[in-house]
């Protein structure tokens, strides 16, 4: 055998497994069905402005040693994620906090913030919450709800949110302070020149072949290694035996301008149902660019069906059962390793499917 680990997908987790491999000399494939490593995390450079391809990617962590991690290479800038919710014609920092808070009610203080809110959530709360929207007037009320929660969430989910279960929000974090960074964690940015400097450093000991589909060519890939890293979906590697897997898909409109500026910021969230896209990207913003022209992207949830890109996984008690018995039957197969979001059918942040890889790389090989 020619290598000693297949690793199939050049997303985040097959890439941080083959660096961490070939640091114990270990010989990598690393192949993938796109045109490019790198996964969802993949940008576009267009006109010098790095194009987030698969929508909006901010990496932000708690952790020092994810953080240390991925800045030996490649240096991250200052960027912090501050979105805008746009309902109808008004504007609303997110997330909840005192400026939100002002800009609904034209309060100044947490303590007519906090009246309004418990005011509300008296009113129009429930003490057992059933479905979604239950769920949200019990944490913030009415207002916060209609506004920012509610179209923007049906059009995520595509589902009406009384029709939703109540688990998908068990908490809605309200700041009763001045504060727009939309993360908590302690160490956040964007790389300076995009993700692709991170990847392309990750695979740089690995041998790399792009527009390979696996699973078509299984019998033959299989004889190049002793064993395989998989990171495409669960369901799909069996031949979906227990039955498919949903999830929630994205299309993508991208939209070249002459304007500098379209949009003031890097994200802006439309709430409204009645706006068919959930958001617009306006890249330039990630890493603070001045380039004439911009590039926005508009961002439209869709039903997932085979064939398009699984990006937000379903974990409702049907979903989480059907992916137990794929869990069970994949520790029958002794020479795969299954990891990553699509072969664990969990929603990972960016430094989280880092820390799986980490985590993995390191049992397998001690």
């Amino acid at each position: 055998m020619k290598y000693d680990y297949l690793i199939v997908g050049a997303g985040l987790f097959g890439s941080v497994f083959a660096h961490e491999a070939a640091k114990k000399k270990k010989k990598c494939l690393v192949i993938d069905r796109r045109n490019h490593i790198g996964g969802n995390t993949y940008c576009d450079n267009i006109n010098g402005i790095n194009v987030h391809k698969y929508g909006a990617h901010i990496f932000h962590t708690n952790s020092r040693k994810i953080w240390d991690y991925v800045n030996q290479f490649v240096e991250f800038n200052r960027y912090t994620n501050s979105p805008v919710a746009k309902y109808k014609d008004e504007l609303y920092n997110l997330p909840f906090n005192m400026n939100t808070f002002h800009q609904l009610w034209g309060v100044q203080t947490p303590e007519e913030a906090k009246k309004i809110i418990d005011e509300q959530v008296a009113e129009y709360g429930v003490e057992n919450p059933q479905n979604l929207e239950e769920q949200a007037l019990s944490l913030v009320g009415k207002d916060i709800y209609q506004k920012l929660i509610k179209g923007y969430t049906e059009k995520h989910w595509g589902r009406k949110a009384t029709e939703l279960p109540s688990f998908i929000i068990t908490r809605l974090p309200l700041r009763y302070k001045f504060d727009n960074n939309y993360f908590d964690d302690k160490y956040q940015g964007i790389p300076k020149g995009g993700y692709n400097k991170i990847t392309s450093q990750l695979l740089k000991d690995a041998d790399v072949e792009l527009g390979v589909d696996y699973l078509k060519e299984k019998a033959e890939l299989d004889s190049v290694s002793e064993k395989i890293v998989y990171t495409g979906q669960i369901d799909e590697y069996f031949n979906y035996k227990f039955g498919p897997l949903e999830y929630r898909s994205l299309n993508f409109e991208q939209q070249q301008l002459e304007t500098d500026n379209f949009q003031g910021n890097a994200v802006v969230n439309y709430t409204e149902y009645d706006v068919p896209y959930t958001r617009i990207i306006e890249h330039k913003h990630f890493e603070f660019g001045k380039q004439e022209g911009t590039v926005i992207t508009k961002e439209y949830p869709t039903e997932w069906s085979k064939g398009k890109e699984p990006y937000y996984p379903i974990n409702d008690a049907k979903n989480n059962r059907r992916y137990q018995q794929y869990y069970e039957r994949s520790k029958e197969e002794t020479n795969v390793i299954f990891g990553g979001r699509l072969a664990e059918y969990k929603y990972y942040d960016m430094h989280q499917v880092i820390g799986a890889a980490l985590t993995k790389s390191k049992r397998e090989l001690k």
